[in-house]
């Protein structure tokens, strides 16, 4: 019987492969934990490991650089250690934290997590019947496709195994970034396979802190809410065996984890309400958030369901080069300038834009022309030296035949190697986990049949739109001047990010009268009326009331996702910023109290002082 008092402890040190070094020893010596997580695996860095495999043994090397300063005291306190800094390699990097835990006179158990990696079966699995159909374009895999890494999310449960095993640190391949949190969880609760309302919500708080600082106030909308915002600290998650958590962070650190901040990470990165992973779908639609003390918020009520009977894979394809140069555009006549300095460049080059497989121009800065500009010009192509130095060069090649204060941000570039993302699935029952501790080979958990649901890791597309009772499509209700015209940052908060192709922007708020009209009105003919860059793709839109938010899916804006596209925000980080700065009309009702209402004075004082 589990100690229903019990909690679990479980701090985060990275969200990111290059997260802040210190971090791993800011959360061992900062306060009592039991785990130490972190997360090295964003969808592009297994494309990043795999072209740097030949000097950096295929796994987070950066990760070694943290274990170093807290190993010794780790195992003094009794601290387990889970990461997914194993990339392609969990082996290597577990037979190098045995070589540093041998240096620093230790003797330390330690596991890794592999089995994830399906490059080499892709064939003998098609052959089978796998498909590897895209979620976002519907295509099937061709047999000869330039495939460079194809990787299973495993669940939680072989890291249970292993720390079932003794392990005292943990490394992985590709897990759900969750799954660092919950499988902890499921060794130290014991949770079956069908407690799947305890595990979704173990997998909702991994989901929170699985991005460090993040839900710490890092990122944040509002960000001059947030106290001490030069050194956030990093979050810890305390679990209960019934599932539920709060999320804190050490005394001290900077910051803040308020129901704003949990809310902003709850919505980073995700589709509909049933958020999908191989350990449970957790119904995001059903999560309680509160706040119960001084950066102490409490995520209970999740509900469970079976987690369906695939896994989603990440595959990269090669998908050729890409290259990009920035010219600066100091003064007037900005647009005139830029025109002249773009046709200049692909005059320049044999073949023209014709040259290339996709080009793009973006111009930003100061277009009224009082200051500075920048025009941004991209280009892909399956020709390296093409778009390598022939593009670069030819750029540069019209500093002194171009338009009036000519220069450059940069000196010419090579051409970088891309990879097309190809979100898939696979089997479940065909992705075997292997789990080796000291080297040993250790029996992973026989997955348990259930029949699944009905869904799909692909993320819905948008129904047709059906405005709410009495309000016009647009989302504009009332009599026009009876609105008053404000930022939309004024009233709601907002976090965006990519989702392979896809991108999302969650947006919620902490008025309840502005999430009644966010809920019900924001619909997706004003989401693409306030932000036209959205115009052209469709949108989903993902009502979420329990949390006073909405999440809008724009497929396809990323194109074939962060390592190809020729966007200068590859992963969409600043949409949701975008659409906030753009204003709306909005009844006098919603800035007249609250947080709205102080914000719209502070905007309101700055038109008129500027």
């Amino acid at each position: 019987m589990t100690d229903a008092t019990r909690v679990l402890r479980v701090a985060n040190c990275s969200g990111f492969f290059g997260d802040r070094l210190s971090a791993a020893r800011e959360m061992v010596e900062g306060g009592p934990i039991d785990v130490l997580t972190g997360d090295w695996l964003a969808e592009l860095t297994m494309y990043i490991l795999h072209k740097t495999r030949a000097r950096s043994g295929g796994y987070a090397r950066t990760f070694l650089q943290q274990l170093e300063e807290v190993l010794p005291a780790c195992i003094e306190r009794g601290i387990t250690i889970v990461s997914n800094a194993g990339g392609l390699n969990p082996e290597g990097l577990a037979g190098a934290v045995r070589e540093l835990a041998r240096r620093q006179g230790l003797e330390v158990r330690v596991a890794s997590v592999s089995g994830d990696d399906i490059t080499e079966r892709v064939p003998d699995l098609m052959a089978g019947g796998e498909r590897f159909v895209n979620l976002d374009s519907g295509e099937a895999l061709a047999p000869d496709a330039p495939l460079v890494t194809a990787n299973a999310y495993l669940g939680a449960r072989p890291i249970a195994d292993a720390l079932g095993a003794g392990a005292q640190v943990v490394v992985t391949g590709r897990v759900t970034d969750a799954s660092l949190t919950v499988g902890p969880a499921l060794h130290a609760f014991g949770w079956e396979d069908d407690d799947l309302d305890a595990i979704a919500g173990a997998v909702v708080a991994g989901h929170v802190i699985e991005c460090g600082a993040q839900c710490c106030g890092g990122n944040y909308a509002f960000f001059d809410e947030i106290p001490h915002p030069s050194r956030i600290g990093f979050p810890v998650a305390e679990l209960h065996p019934d599932g539920s958590a709060i999320v804190t962070k050490h005394p001290g650190t900077g910051g803040a984890v308020t129901v704003g901040t949990v809310t902003a990470q709850v919505l980073y990165e995700i589709a509909g309400p049933r958020y999908l992973s191989p350990d449970a779908v957790a119904r995001f639609d059903t999560i309680a958030l509160e706040q119960v003390g001084p950066d102490r918020v409490r995520i209970s009520g999740v509900k469970g369901e079976p987690p369906p009977p695939v896994l989603k894979v990440t595959a990269n394809l090669h998908a050729g080069w890409r290259n990009s140069m920035t010219l600066a555009i100091t003064g007037a006549l900005v647009e005139e300038k830029s025109r002249l300095a773009a046709a200049a460049v692909w005059t320049g080059i044999p073949g023209g834009r014709g040259a290339f497989d996709e080009t793009a121009e973006d111009l930003s800065g100061d277009l009224d022309g009082a200051g500075l500009a920048f025009l941004r010009l991209a280009v892909r192509g399956d020709v390296e030296h093409a778009v390598g130095r022939a593009f670069s060069g030819a750029v540069v090649e019209t500093s002194l035949s171009s338009y009036p204060g000519t220069f450059f941000t940069s000196a010419p570039s090579g051409a970088q190697a891309v990879a097309r993302y190809w979100p898939t699935t696979v089997d479940a029952g065909a992705v075997i986990p292997s789990i080796a501790c000291d080297g040993e080979p250790v029996a992973a958990s026989p997955r348990v049949a259930s029949p699944g649901l009905p869904t799909s890791f692909a993320p819905p597309r948008p129904a047709p739109a059906v405005p709410a009772e009495g309000a016009p499509a647009s989302g504009r209700s009332d009599v026009p001047g009876a609105l008053v015209t404000v930022p939309l940052w004024v009233l709601v908060g907002g976090r965006s990010g990519d989702k392979g192709g896809d991108a999302n922007i969650g947006l919620w708020a902490d008025a309840d009268n502005v999430a009644e009209w966010l809920c019900d009105r924001f619909d997706v003919a004003l989401c693409k009326e306030v932000l036209p860059e959205a115009a052209p793709y469709e949108v989903s839109r993902h009502p979420l009331p329990n949390l006073r938010a909405v999440n809008f899916v724009v497929h396809g804006i990323l194109g074939w996702g962060v390592a190809s596209n020729l966007r200068l925000d590859t992963q969409a980080k600043g949409l949701a910023e975008l659409l906030r700065a753009r204003t709306v009309l909005v009844p006098p009702a919603l800035v007249a109290g609250g947080k709205p209402a102080v914000r719209h004075a502070a905007w309101v004082a700055g038109r008129r002082t500027s």
